[in-house]
């Protein structure tokens, strides 16, 4: 992606209620991840040590820029870590990468409760719980160590769900997301198509038959449960997309 001018970093709108605010993180931590994992080479390359102090911005339109901090002081929103560059050749790139990661956390946390300023205690609280309920970028970035539960069964003695796939790579079944599959790499690079959050295999995942997309179930509200008599699932963005083209 190219680099956009730091201008951009600041928000296109402007938040005030729990969940637009919930909305606004979700998007910008979704970018966030993207930079550090599946556009990881992308991000390193664009932190030139010998450029000027770098930030790296998730912005709440889902993309991400690597740019110059805003020149106004104070800055219409909190700053992410200045220099962030200057460290990419002078450390082991993994620790380079946690420490961006820990220091974007923070700033995603600075934004969020700037804009919740004003909102009262039991408002704070209902948001800081929605946040704290997605994983970290840091633990997002991290996640690829997860050590699995191959046995097919959790801690209550259930069992886990599945998908199967057909020798060519295609699901057959788009069920949840489950921790029987035998390599890590297979869905180290599978987001949630709600909030961008890496796959985790203790988490219930469910994919969309129409847009192939996955999502955490929690996400779009769906239990383990509920998944049992769904035979074709659509996300909330087929579902919207359909009932559309059905009114026209």
């Amino acid at each position: 992606m190219e680099m956009a001018p730091a201008l951009q970093a600041a928000p296109s709108s402007n938040p005030r209620t729990v969940e637009d605010i919930f909305k606004d993180y979700s998007a910008r931590r979704g970018a966030l991840v993207r930079a550090l994992t599946s556009d990881v080479d992308e991000f390193f390359g664009l932190c030139d040590p010998d450029k000027e102090n770098l930030c790296l911005y998730g912005l709440p339109n889902g993309n991400w820029e690597v740019a110059l901090p805003a020149e106004e002081v104070p800055p219409e929103l909190p700053e992410p870590a200045l220099g962030i560059n200057f460290a990419r050749d002078g450390m082991n790139r993994r620790d380079w990468l946690s420490l961006v990661a820990v220091h974007s956390d923070s700033w995603l946390v600075s934004v969020a409760f700037f804009f919740a300023a004003r909102l009262n205690g039991n408002e704070r609280k209902r948001l800081f719980n929605m946040i704290n309920d997605l994983p970290t970028v840091y633990e997002a970035l991290i996640d690829r160590k997860h050590v699995r539960d191959r046995s097919g069964v959790d801690s209550s003695g259930k069992s886990k769900h599945s998908t199967k796939r057909t020798s060519e790579g295609q699901v057959k079944r788009s069920r949840v997301v489950a921790e029987e599959y035998e390599e890590d790499e297979e869905h180290n690079e599978t987001f949630c198509g709600t909030c961008g959050g890496l796959y985790n295999a203790s988490e219930f995942w469910i994919g969309c038959d129409i847009c192939e997309r996955w999502f955490h179930g929690k996400c779009v509200r769906i239990t383990p449960a509920k998944a049992e008599h769904i035979k074709r699932y659509k996300c909330p963005d087929c579902s919207s997309s359909s009932s559309k083209k059905t009114r026209l």
